[in-house]
């Protein structure tokens, strides 16, 4: 039975079992291969990848994550402001409007993304006041997350870092989701749990995008080791990098403790939410071993996957 609180490992085999003719049930879904298998499946691979050499370099990188951070677009300089601002609850709508209108862009892809048919709104919405109406302030700092973050995992160069690109930013969004439901469950922020589903996964772009200038797109290494190996790494950087955009600290500490034991609600909120996200995608991907995995969820996760759908743009 596959448990997203823990990592899956394969089952004992059964001697006997084959001995009478029995076929034994594959081994349950490894996420993180399977994950990774899917994001590179129609990559074409050629010639030898230098493993150890990405590797090292993305090493480098956690070492020394403002080079890293070159490598990603920022999130807009007036986001880190926001974020502070919406986690006050005593915060006036007046200020956040005006706050959000420091930046041209972000105004336009607020109202972009307020008038689209996820919100359905009954008449179009013209400002960042009628969006917040619309939203609540809920509503508003979680769709003002989104829009910052898109570019940052959207927008990318690098032939293999632009082909991986949509799906990690689907898998960002459903991460988000899910991790923000997840999260009272376990006496954790939601909007805290929201903001660091869609982080997570900037260290991963930026693994791409690090393969792109190495080993080019056509070396793309494919090991369960370097792919469990890559997704760890990556995650660390995730962590630095939120840190250098000044994101709330127990986003960045989420981000590096999610999967360990005894850690904070948050991180709990973060890994349950990664795990249900993966498993979504690799069950709409028609992913061998995901319909098994998402039949044996129970209770409280089963109920999030239910409600997790594809990303709408």
């Amino acid at each position: 039975m596959l448990s997203v609180d823990a990592p899956a490992h394969g089952s004992p085999h059964v001697p006997a079992a084959a001995d009478q003719g029995v076929v034994n049930p594959p081994p349950p879904l490894d996420l993180d291969v399977a994950f990774y298998r899917w994001l590179s499946g129609d990559i074409v691979h050629a010639g030898e990848a230098p493993e150890q050499l990405i590797l090292d370099e993305l090493a480098r990188l956690v070492r020394q994550p403002e080079s890293a951070a070159g490598l990603v677009p920022r999130v807009p300089a007036v986001i880190p402001q926001l974020l502070r601002s919406l986690r006050d609850e005593g915060v006036s709508a007046a200020e956040l409007a005006r706050q959000v209108s420091q930046d041209v862009t972000l105004v336009a892809e607020v109202i972009r993304e307020v008038n689209s048919p996820y919100h359905r709104p009954t008449a179009p919405v013209r400002t960042i006041e009628g969006a917040l109406m619309l939203l609540g302030q809920n509503g508003l700092r979680m769709l003002l997350a989104r829009v910052a973050f898109r570019p940052v995992i959207s927008a990318q160069t690098g032939r293999l870092a632009r082909q991986v690109a949509p799906h990690i930013w689907s898998q960002s969004e459903l991460c988000a989701q899910a991790a923000g439901m997840a999260a009272p469950g376990l006496e954790a922020d939601p909007f805290e749990a929201y903001l660091a589903g869609l982080m997570q996964n900037v260290g991963l772009i930026v693994a791409f995008r690090l393969v792109d200038q190495v080993a080019g797109p056509g070396a793309l290494p494919r090991s369960d080791e370097f792919a469990q190996a890559l997704q760890d790494s990556a995650r660390t950087l995730s962590a630095r990098i939120a840190a250098l955009w000044e994101l709330p600290p127990p986003v960045s500490m989420a981000i590096l403790q999610a999967g360990q034991l005894d850690v904070p609600p948050l991180a709990q909120a973060l890994y349950q939410g990664d795990r249900l996200a993966r498993l979504r995608l690799l069950l709409d991907a028609g992913v061998d071993g995901a319909h098994e995995a998402a039949a044996a969820l129970t209770g409280e996760q089963a109920r999030i996957f239910d409600k997790l759908s594809k990303a709408e743009d």
